[in-house]
């Protein structure tokens, strides 16, 4: 099973991020292999961990045929020119001449990063195949060079016998080198950039109200049928190999079933996540990101964003909720916006900005992010420190071995009155009750947002997550209220098919809970949502192929609209990924 990577994908809030493609959970291995918790530069992301099974880790004990660097190059402490380099070969070792001469007559021994050989571990047929061969290598560039003298005889007697006896291992080894340098001839004749890697999904996905009222006409919404797509291309350039330009273009003709008060059920309550984006045309391909990505020291990431969003640059970098959340690279995702995202992340928009993450150590990571949704804008109530803002603070923490995470959120967010972000909102989650997602014509309004997220995988094929947000709204000069949600999700990883995933999601989608007397939101002075709404999701992403997945779900709203007097809700969604 590969490991969970993930990245949010709501077109018109996301699709700025490139894929990260990052190991985020690998899948827990026997009690009886260990495993190593480690921090990994991927797809020039810094701080992601991933854990490494012992018995998946090769020895580099010497160095790789036809090359400078040992068969595992991120281990190796360059050459050793001496032996007294290696702190764990003493001369009492009963190996200590052996290798006293491979390392100083030879030159063929590499040791690792904490400068020891290792020399006590078991060996492979294989492992020593590949060292045997690189010492064949070194005697031909000795003979090569005249200086063969430098080479005993008895040394070549030695080197004769174990050709001779793991002559089948080596000629298997020279035949998958040859192959790889035919394979690497190749891609470099055909590869699209050698700077830049382009990425691609294309969805087509059907869906249909099932059942359901439009909550603001109280009339049984349509039950229509349709077929919609999406695609969504990413070019991600390194010009130093650590740091990333990642640009994204994207377009679809994909209609939440779910979004805002004019949408098919008038109520953001039950919002798909795979919409387009409603701002501009359908099928429009269009720049949806545009971000550049460095690392400032060692253990500090930069991520620098003309268009962006920076729940999403911060927040998941390390996805709290790996399962539920949509990757371009796995295309694992639930159905539904607010099963993908808590309410603290939801309330930015795509804009330009800046985030920066530091991690203290292994455990715990710490970023800071700022985000103008209405950056581009110079017109009053707009621009980069005039207009809306999202300010995001958050501390990630995931336990050695990666089984757990939880990660504190803090949100300030500030929206002038009568202005619109990508979404098509002026302020809230775009999700849940229409009343959260409303504000005082007229008036701006301020927001300060905590959530605490968790995620913890029980075994490789059950994980479990939740979430619990509150917000605290204040409609300047009007007065004051408070929402909130919280929320579980259960993922079943490898769920019939190896790759496949069901996933299993109970929550209360965002909702106000308390209103000040004087603040009228649409429903009367100081009137807040009236009762409790549930959000209950299923979905089965069964993998067709590598590339291909196939994923129905279910979305039941009890209450929309957090109003007992409408009818449940009812979607049926059924989406196809390509990826390429």
């Amino acid at each position: 099973m590969s490991p969970t990577r993930s990245w949010a994908n709501t077109p018109e809030i996301s699709e700025s991020s490139e894929p990260i493609d990052s190991s985020i959970l690998a899948p827990v291995k026997d009690d009886k292999t260990i495993l190593v918790p480690e921090y990994v530069e991927e797809d020039n992301n810094y701080f992601l961990n991933q854990v490494t099974p012992i018995s998946d880790i090769v020895l580099p004990s010497v160095k790789s045929p036809n090359t400078s660097r040992s068969v595992d190059q991120d281990s190796e402490i360059g050459q050793v020119n001496s032996v007294s380099q290696l702190s764990d070969v003493k001369p009492t070792d009963w190996a200590f001449g052996a290798l006293q001469s491979l390392v100083e007559r030879y030159g063929v021994i590499a040791g690792y990063t904490d400068g020891t050989f290792k020399g006590n571990r078991a060996l492979t047929r294989y492992e020593f195949a590949a060292g045997l061969n690189a010492a064949l290598d070194r005697l031909n560039e000795l003979i090569a060079t005249s200086t063969a003298d430098l080479v005993k005889r008895e040394d070549l007697e030695t080197i004769k016998k174990l050709q001779a006896e793991f002559a089948p291992e080596l000629a298997q080894l020279r035949g998958r080198l040859d192959a790889l340098e035919g394979r690497t001839t190749t891609l470099e004749a055909q590869q699209f950039s050698t700077t830049t890697k382009l990425t691609g999904r294309v969805q087509i996905v059907t869906g249909s109200l099932l059942s359901g009222n439009n909550v603001i006409t109280k009339r049984p919404a349509p039950r229509v049928v349709t077929l919609q797509n999406s695609v969504s291309l990413r070019l991600n350039t390194s010009f130093t190999g650590r740091d990333s330009l990642g640009i994204s273009l994207g377009g679809g003709s994909i209609a939440s079933l779910g979004q805002t008060r004019a949408g098919l059920l008038g109520t953001y309550d039950g919002r798909t996540a795979d919409n387009a984006n409603i701002t501009r045309p359908f099928n429009d391909l269009s720049v949806g990101g545009l971000r550049y990505r460095f690392p400032f020291g060692s253990k500090t990431q930069v991520n620098i964003y003309a268009l962006s969003d920076g729940a999403n640059e911060l927040g998941f970098t390390i996805p709290i909720n790996p399962y539920f959340e949509s990757s371009l690279a796995t295309g694992s995702n639930g159905i539904s916006r607010f099963s993908r995202r808590a309410l603290v992340y939801n309330y930015g928009d795509s804009g330009g900005g800046i985030a920066v993450l530091h991690r203290f150590n292994q455990q715990f990571q710490f970023g800071l992010a700022y985000s103008a949704p209405n950056a581009n804008n110079p017109t009053d109530n707009n621009g980069f420190f005039t207009g809306r803002y999202l300010a995001l603070a958050q501390l990630l923490y995931t336990s050695p071995g990666s089984r757990f995470r939880a990660a504190l959120t803090y949100v300030n967010t500030y929206s002038p009155p009568n202005t619109q972000g990508l979404s098509g909102t002026n302020f809230g989650p775009a999700a849940g009750s229409n009343l959260v997602n409303s504000t005082v014509p007229g008036t701006g309004t301020v927001a300060n947002l905590y959530g605490v997220q968790a995620f913890y995988q029980v075994s490789p094929r059950f994980a479990i997550n939740g979430w619990v947000s509150y917000a605290a709204h204040r409609y300047l000069g009007r007065g004051d209220g408070n929402a909130m949600d919280w929320a579980v999700g259960m993922a079943f990883p490898d769920l019939g098919k190896k790759g496949s995933l069901g996933g299993l999601f109970v929550g209360m989608a965002p909702r106000m809970t308390r209103l000040s007397k004087n603040v009228d939101l649409g429903a009367g002075l100081g009137q807040a949502d009236k009762d409790l709404s549930l959000h209950i999701e299923a979905f089965y992403q069964y993998k067709i192929a590598d590339n291909i997945e196939i994923t129905p779900g279910l979305i039941w709203v009890t209450a929309p609209d957090s109003n007992a007097s409408n009818p449940d809700s009812l979607f049926g969604w059924v989406r196809t990924v390509f990826r390429f």
